[in-house]
């Protein structure tokens, strides 16, 4: 009889593992918390909209769903950067043609997967049921309804844990008798954020560059926008919890229209819904998680969000759980199908590259907010333009991150810094990168991409 599995979570990670793992002719059962998202109206406290590049299609590829949800996306060739004080402007993404991120729906890419694990008769989902806790020992997981409040276990030979930041099976292999060996950090920025929205016009057109992520860069502070197929933004402020700008100034309808008229007076005419969107949804809040081990006994398992939860400015929090999964799947494969070694040998080869995307993930927090439109980041830019269009194998940072799912987060960590330390330095001394031999540069900048 095939082995029984249990995934705690529903969400992107843990309904990609599911297919996964049913399409090995697993007998998987999908928990989750909430109701069907296939029957919700909206889900509070969730992005709406999320950037999806070359390892979440990856994942994506594994199951099969590559052009389905292709066919959801926008594509977003590079950041349209919005100064306080001059003209906006396009900064591209990569030096190469057709490499570019893609704006798709949370909830509709969450819904096509259900869709797909629905397919399996061996894959069952158990929507409005709580996880309460993991004996891990024993691989049984402890349920409650949300409906009726009945509680019930299920004993499994696996279990795996992808229910978010705030993991129910986390906390379990916290408070086991081997807690004394479990690492676990959380840090939060200084930062929270408010998600708003620009809606479409009239017509149903956008009211800004539809294929582009829009970018307030404000020194301390910055808007974002991500275009949906609707024709409206999503649009993310980001800001602090106190100080002279931030969330606690802005508690009437007043103060928050004199601060978007003084900060972000070219996209206020944009956002007639303002001050409801505001006042209306709740304020977010930006954590970093990291913890060790992932597993317990052979036989439960953390990914997804519940091993390495990360703040979104780098778009890679999906795609680096839907890389779990590929990362999973092929180790796997290498160990013949025994399950057990898998998830005992797992973190071992996964975490150093998640670890390296969160501190990424921070960094890419502070060149949003402040450096995107400094003439010498700008300058830096051009020139890994110009490299990546005139030399096939260089590859900018971003461009290891974000498209080439062959190269190691940790890996593209290390070279990226060391790049983009050389190339700031020499855009700080020169005024155009026309004034470059790139010749000369690209032998240089060999010795740190090879």
């Amino acid at each position: 009889m095939a082995q029984k599995v249990v995934v705690v979570g529903a969400g992107l990670c843990g309904t990609l593992l599911a297919i996964r793992l049913a399409q090995r002719g697993y007998r998987v059962i999908l928990t989750e918390k909430r109701d069907d998202l296939r029957k919700m109206e909206n889900v509070e406290g969730r992005s709406i909209n999320l950037a999806l590049s070359d390892r979440g299609f990856r994942g994506l590829r594994l199951v099969g769903m590559e052009d389905e949800i292709r066919a959801q996306c926008i594509p977003m060739p590079g950041r349209r950067i919005h100064p306080l004080n001059g003209e906006e402007f396009t900064s591209p993404y990569s030096g190469r043609e057709k490499k570019f991120i893609n704006s798709v729906s949370r909830g509709g890419l969450n819904i096509s997967l259900l869709d797909k694990a629905g397919s399996f008769e061996n894959l069952e989902i158990l929507f409005n049921t709580c996880c309460t806790g993991v004996d891990y020992d024993s691989a049984t997981a402890s349920f409650e309804n949300d409906k009726d409040g009945k509680a019930f276990d299920i004993k499994a030979d696996f279990i795996f844990g992808t229910d978010g930041s705030n993991s129910a099976v986390r906390k379990s292999l916290f408070a086991g008798s081997h807690r004394l060996l479990f690492s676990y950090s959380q840090s939060y920025l200084s930062h929270a954020y408010k998600e708003l929205t620009i809606p479409p016009t009239s017509d149903g057109g956008f009211r800004i560059l539809k294929n582009a992520l829009h970018i307030w860069p404000r020194g301390g502070f910055m808007l974002i926008a991500l275009p949906n197929l609707d024709g409206s933004f999503t649009v993310t402020l980001f800001l602090a919890h106190k100080g002279e700008n931030s969330f606690e100034n802005l508690s009437t309808a007043g103060e928050l229209q004199d601060f978007f008229v003084a900060n972000f007076p070219d996209v206020l005419p944009h956002m007639p819904d303002l001050v409801n969107d505001f006042f209306s949804n709740p304020t977010g809040l930006l954590a970093t998680i990291k913890c060790h081990p992932w597993s317990a006994g052979e036989k439960v398992l953390l990914m997804g969000d519940a091993a390495h939860a990360i703040v979104p400015f780098y778009g890679q929090g999906m795609n680096a759980s839907f890389e779990d999964v590929v990362v999973f799947d092929e180790l796997l494969e290498k160990l013949n199908g025994d399950l057990k070694e898998t998830i005992g040998r797992y973190d071992s080869i996964r975490k150093k590259d998640t670890d390296a995307i969160a501190d990424l993930a921070i960094d890419n927090f502070y060149e949003m907010r402040d450096h995107v439109a400094d003439p010498v980041f700008q300058r830096k830019r051009q020139l890994e333009m110009k490299l990546e269009q005139t030399y096939p194998d260089y590859l900018s940072k971003y461009s290891m991150v974000t498209f080439k799912e062959d190269i190691p987060y940790s890996k593209a960590m290390t070279k990226g810094r060391a790049q983009d330390e050389k190339l700031m330095d020499i855009c700080s001394q020169i005024e155009s990168v026309d004034d470059m031999i790139i010749e000369q540069l690209y032998e240089d900048l060999k010795t740190i991409f090879y």
